[in-house]
């Protein structure tokens, strides 16, 4: 039977990776985030897995990526100067298909900016931030029960599709304490694996090829250079360049409709809100407090791959307002796909939006 907890947004986040049978967590301690580390460093042992904290965030990433060629489910867990830290080994795993877990528990930046309040100034960087054409997966919680499942779900798509995956939170959900129900176990899908008589790097139809974890049994040769079918470098040939990038790049992009996760209100709506993470409560709270069947809302829990469809479930809108706890980015992803108009909110400084805020922002623009 599942079980219900108070629990702290952090602490859900470590209970839905145990959960998922994550048995590695490298990482570096640094606030907002600690929390995550601080549990797994408590839990990991007492269920066989491997606790580990590192000299920075360089060597947590690189620690993460060399446990997930074990074939263990390996997480790590930083905030905004670590995560810009990790960018270049996450762009290696990215190359090498390597399936991690990378944590963000976004705090104010730029550099140490504000380490104790909140923000969403990332969300860009989680799927740019290394260099070179790849694609990510990256889900973005509101609650403290999405710390829990989510986090489990983004190791079932890490596997699946061999990408590293984020779980992009924030301080306001890391730090909150809700009413959190822990089933008895969770999906686990692992990777599937390398068929007999196939190369390491040889995909199927869906653009991701079978995994062999070090000790399986194959021989897979691992590098971040442009790489053949059997892992083998070929950085001078445009073609096999251009083969294997399509394919990275394609294999979470044509999945876009299978990954994306939505909620919908109103869809007849023609003022519709639009958000992830925690301005997404402050839009149910107005809803709620201001019923009007003519106020939508569309709420991304997936937001890489961006799942533009999304936006024509409200084939009535006139306007969109996106309250972002930043100086806009995924606005920009939702004006380039719509015709209508695009109203960004944005908000610094590591308060969320308040109920009264939006209402302002509404009363103007219907």
């Amino acid at each position: 039977m599942s079980r219900v907890e108070f629990m702290q947004g952090n602490a859900a986040c470590a209970e839905g990776a145990l959960a998922a049978g994550c048995r590695f967590f490298g990482g570096y301690p640094i606030t907002p985030s600690t929390e995550i580390a601080e549990t797994m460093a408590r839990r990991l042992p007492k269920v066989g897995g491997v606790f580990i904290s590192m000299e920075d965030e360089l060597a947590s990433i690189a620690a993460v990526i060399g446990a997930a060629w074990t074939g263990t489910r390996a997480m790590t867990a930083t905030s905004g100067p670590g995560f810009s830290l990790m960018m270049e080994n996450i762009g290696y795993a990215a190359m090498t298909e390597t399936p991690c877990v990378i944590v963000n528990i976004q705090r104010g930046g730029p550099s140490t900016g504000q380490p104790t309040r909140a923000a969403q100034g990332d969300m860009l960087q989680c799927r740019f931030g290394s260099h070179g054409d790849y694609s990510t997966i990256a889900l973005t919680p509101n609650s403290v029960q999405e710390m829990f499942d989510l986090t489990a779900k983004a190791f079932n798509l890490a596997d699946r599709f061999r990408v590293p995956t984020f779980l992009m939170s924030d301080e306001v959900v890391g730090h909150m304490r809700e009413r959190v129900t822990i089933p008895d176990s969770v999906d686990i899908t692992p990777p599937a694996p390398l068929a007999e008589g196939s190369l390491p790097y040889e995909a199927g139809d869906d653009g991701v090829p079978g995994f062999a974890p070090f000790g399986s049994g194959r021989s897979v040769h691992v590098t971040g250079l442009t790489h053949d079918e059997r892992g083998y470098p070929d950085t001078t040939d445009p073609a096999a360049h251009d083969r294997l990038v399509r394919r990275l790049v394609a294999k979470v992009e044509s999945a876009r409709r299978d990954i994306a996760d939505y909620e919908v209100t109103n869809p007849d709506a023609e003022t519709v809100f639009v958000t992830y993470g925690p301005p997404s409560r402050t839009v149910e709270q107005v809803m709620r407090d201001h019923p009007d069947e003519s106020v939508g809302h569309l709420r991304f829990r997936v937001v890489w791959p961006f799942p533009e469809f999304a936006l024509q479930e409200f084939p009535d809108a006139k306007v969109f307002l996106m309250p972002e706890l930043n100086m806009g980015q995924m606005v920009r992803e939702v004006q380039r796909h719509v015709d209508q108009p695009v109203i960004s909110i944005p908000k610094i400084g590591g308060e969320l939006h308040t109920p009264a805020e939006l209402v302002r922002v509404l009363e103007a623009h219907r």
